[in-house]
């Protein structure tokens, strides 16, 4: 069957990106890993780039768990015993005996009654938030949440979708008011961390408002949390947004095993009902390999170490390294947002200008990635700095003296 014109519609659309600067265009591919020597942290060697190495500032590896010879060493033993791959879905034969430790470590690491790990935080969004949506619930959500969860609403296709200027506890309300007349469910749902900005959700002031409602409501107000960026990079012991901000009450929590973690992976801990509810409804589930035995077995490895004095210490580095940054970039005269996480936005807000800082950082050694719209709002243009307990002093005076050279 011909495929031009199909193929010349596609170029249009790829030249029509081109056109505005938004086309992410060919990706850095990793060739080698430098480990950590002396006084500089990892260091990465790119395919096309010969021998120049570069410090990685655009990462979610954000406690450097994925290069621990301690999570190297778990995740190979497991292999070795179990091998590289499920070799079916769950329920028919690939659930091993690593999956269901970790499951069962993650409900407890979060105070909750049962967990359930997916292939990825995005599947795990999908996978909680479709079968909870009938055809009389409301769902209620912040205008910056993740693509995973804009993509769950359309796919699940509620009653009724509000969606509230970010942050805007009186739009929640609203919204709830409005909910109230029309659905026997709602579900709020937010991020922990919106992981263009860096900021936090107001979880105890969600959950107040939920309560606040949640007589009006035949089956409930349930409050649904997305904290992939929160999660072993947020909070005094790494448990995330519920952490930071005390919050109690919070209904379903999603995360991943992908960032902080070092690993793979998504989960979702919550009640027990729920749970055994989601292992009957969720297509991602039923139909779809869980992660390796392997990437199990690491990352149970990294909730020892993040339960441990060692995993308090990279959690102190790691903020630490962070206000080292955020400080340096006030005192060159930056602009960035407000927010104790590590990713620190360097707000450019002019397309072109940030396209040239990315690649200002590039030539010098540094991996950074730059936001423009769609993936921002216009005007929020952005370089999204992501800090990791990887990096040293040395890396972070270094990414702040090629800073302060740009002449754009």
């Amino acid at each position: 069957m011909p495929f031009e014109r199909l193929s010349n519609v596609l170029a249009q659309n790829l030249a029509e990106l081109d056109k505005q600067g938004t086309r992410k265009g060919q990706e850095s591919v990793i060739t080698t890993v430098i480990r950590a020597e002396g006084e500089k942290g990892p260091r990465y060697l790119l395919k096309g780039e010969g021998d120049k190495a570069f410090l990685k500032m655009n990462s979610n590896n954000y406690l450097g768990m994925s290069l621990r010879p301690e999570l190297i060493a778990a995740e190979e033993q497991a292999t070795r015993q179990y091998g590289v791959g499920p070799g079916a879905v769950r329920f028919i034969s690939g659930t091993y005996e690593p999956h269901v430790r970790l499951e069962h470590k993650l409900a407890t690491f979060h105070q909750r009654e049962a967990g359930m790990i997916f292939s990825s935080a995005y599947a795990t969004v999908v996978s909680v938030i479709v079968p909870l949506i009938t055809t009389e619930t409301a769902i209620i959500s912040d205008e910056l949440n993740h693509n995973c969860i804009i993509n769950a609403i359309r796919l699940a296709r509620p009653k009724e979708k509000h969606i509230y200027k970010h942050l805007d506890l009186a739009g929640l309300e609203t919204s709830l008011q409005r909910a109230a007349t029309n659905s026997r469910r709602a579900i709020i749902v937010t991020d922990g961390i919106f992981s263009m900005r860096g900021d936090h959700a107001p979880l105890p002031e969600i959950v107040a408002l939920a309560q606040k409602y949640d007589a009006q409501f035949p089956e409930n107000v349930i409050v649904v949390v997305d904290d992939s960026h929160g999660v072993g990079a947020f909070g005094e012991t790494g448990r995330g947004s519920e952490e930071f901000t005390q919050a109690t009450g919070v209904d379903i929590l999603v995360a991943t095993l992908g960032k902080a973690f070092g690993v793979n992976g998504g989960y979702v801990v919550g009640k027990q009902v729920l749970i055994d509810y989601l292992r009957e409804s969720s297509a991602m589930y039923i139909y779809s390999n869980p992660i390796t035995p392997g990437e199990a077995a690491a990352s149970l490895g990294t909730l020892e170490i993040l339960e441990s004095a060692k995993g308090q210490g990279l959690l102190k580095h790691l903020h630490k390294m962070r206000l080292r940054f955020k400080d340096g970039l006030v005192k060159l005269g930056y602009e960035t947002l407000s927010g104790a996480h590590p990713v620190v936005p360097l707000m450019v807000r002019d397309t072109p200008k940030t396209a040239a800082l990315v690649k200002h950082l590039y030539k010098r050694g540094i991996l950074a990635t730059g936001l423009n719209y769609p993936v921002v709002p216009k005007g929020d243009q952005s370089i999204r700095f992501q800090i990791s307990a990887d990096h040293t002093a040395f890396d972070i005076d270094y990414a702040l003296e090629v800073l302060a050279a740009f002449k754009g």
